[in-house]
């Protein structure tokens, strides 16, 4: 059985997968897409920064700026939206996990959408 300090629910039907905690929430590697849809970048970039404990150094200016969007399509200074998401993507090789692969299929998605 698997239990989480706080929680008030027994988690055993979750055995054979892992938990993952994602803004007080725990949850299944299905519920993240549904999760991160409406969140906009700058709650994603939120996302990113508690879940990518030491975030490698090429990827910070992207993230620090990701902070500052609202979606794919706004500019931060001279540079478009999608070029700072991609540019993260890029730098973000390093991150791993579920959120990880949750997160960046979404960002992906956003810029092709």
């Amino acid at each position: 059985m698997l239990t989480i300090p706080g929680a008030s629910h027994n988690l055993s039907y979750m055995k054979n997968i892992a938990p993952i905690i994602l803004m007080g929430q725990v949850l299944d590697e299905t519920a993240l897409p549904a999760l991160l849809k409406p969140m906009d970048i700058s709650t994603i970039a939120s996302v990113v920064r508690r879940d990518w404990k030491n975030v490698y150094f090429g990827a910070v200016p992207y993230l620090d700026a990701m902070r500052a969007m609202g979606s794919v399509e706004d500019n931060f200074g001279m540079d478009s939206g999608k070029s700072v998401v991609l540019y993260f993507l890029g730098n973000a090789q390093t991150w791993r996990g579920p959120i990880a692969k949750a997160v960046k299929k979404e960002l992906n998605a956003r810029i092709k959408g």
